[in-house]
């Protein structure tokens, strides 16, 4: 009944169209409370033709020079077959930057590859509610959302971002 469900975090997100962090409830996210450092070195990007997948690309480049991190992995999934991954522009970082494709239901394909790649970040371009059963059950970044162990930074399209 998710319909019933009472989000504060979700229409702040929404109305402010720029990227936003949730942390879900007890994940300590990757900043340390006890002396502020920083333990990102995993991050996991779902690529999709729709939305562009581009400006998630863009905001994770920016988030690893801007924090100036030392070497990681970023990885792009696309949960569908190979040959239909989006055509992305790796940025000029000094993480590696990984592509993969895997089958399966999107949402739960995306939480268990975040689980075996232990990602510190899912970075997710959003575009919002695709027909009848998204409004049923939330769309693939809300659905990802609620099951998600790390947190998850949602991009929603038409950002100034990207």
């Amino acid at each position: 009944m998710l319909w019933l469900d009472k989000s504060v975090g979700k229409p702040i997100a929404h109305e402010a169209g720029q990227i936003t962090l949730f942390i879900p409830n007890g994940v300590e996210g990757f900043v340390s409370r006890q002396d502020g450092s920083i333990s990102l070195r995993n991050i996991l990007i779902p690529v999709t033709s729709k939305p562009r997948p581009q400006p998630s690309v863009e905001a994770a480049a920016r988030l690893i020079r801007n924090l100036q991190l030392p070497t990681g992995e970023v990885t792009l999934l696309h949960v569908g077959p190979a040959a239909e991954t989006a055509s992305v522009k790796f940025p000029e970082t000094d993480w590696i930057w990984n592509s993969v494709a895997k089958g399966g239901e999107p949402a739960d394909t995306i939480l268990q590859t975040a689980t075996e790649l232990h990602s510190d970040l899912i970075v997710m371009t959003t575009d919002g509610p695709d027909g009848f059963l998204d409004g049923l059950r939330g769309t693939t970044s809300e659905r990802v959302l609620r099951k998600a162990r790390c947190p998850v930074a949602n991009l929603p399209v038409g950002s100034m971002l990207g």
